[in-house]
């Protein structure tokens, strides 16, 4: 690994559950930056979502999102009043954060990975993944690793191989070349 490259382990089991203000679900955030920032100074943000029962998102101005179907049957979104039906697992969408979004549930509650960022100050993009990746990752991106289904491994440069299991992420930043290998599906971010 070069030297500077910085890497970060984020287990699932250290996430806190943040109650969502309208009592629908709860919300753990996974990673934010700038480090410590909260709902209204982040640039980007990644967290999980439960959502338990019907109901409006809330809205983020400036905000856009890439909603990811983890867990359930999906949801049926109507996003600034056009329908949105959300049904397939580990297929990124995505949509306005600051447009009204009311959700319904197919059947029962579901899980989502969530990506957020402010528009103009980040560019995001996710992708889920099967299989071995490697990737080159450049002294300006961010690229988190989060394992959705199955295990994953990753390996930064020459440092050890690090296996994460359903929903422990992996963040890394700087230059440095990686690969990761994924027996269910993980959630790639990169960060620019």
């Amino acid at each position: 690994m070069r030297s500077g490259a910085q890497v970060r382990i984020l287990r699932a089991a250290d996430r806190a559950a943040a109650v969502w203000k309208n009592g629908g679900g709860v919300t753990r955030e996974i990673a934010v930056f700038p480090e410590g920032a909260g709902m209204d100074d982040f640039v980007w943000r990644a967290s999980l979502a439960e959502v338990a029962a019907d109901g409006p998102f809330s809205a983020f101005p400036e905000i856009d999102r890439t909603l990811t179907l983890v867990e359930g049957a999906g949801m049926d979104l109507k996003v600034g009043g056009v329908r949105r039906l959300v049904n397939e697992r580990f297929a990124p969408q995505d949509f306005p954060g600051d447009e009204p979004t009311a959700c319904r549930l197919l059947s029962g509650p579901v899980v989502n990975f969530n990506v957020m960022h402010r528009r103009g100050a980040a560019e995001v993009a996710t992708a889920v993944v099967r299989g071995r990746l490697s990737r080159a990752v450049v002294s300006d991106e961010t690229l988190l690793v989060l394992a959705l289904e199955g295990a994953a491994t990753v390996r930064v440069g020459r440092g050890p191989t690090l296996t994460l299991a359903p929903y422990d992420a992996v963040l890394v930043m700087g230059d440095f070349l990686d690969y990761t290998d994924v027996s269910g599906h993980a959630a790639l971010v990169c960060f620019r």
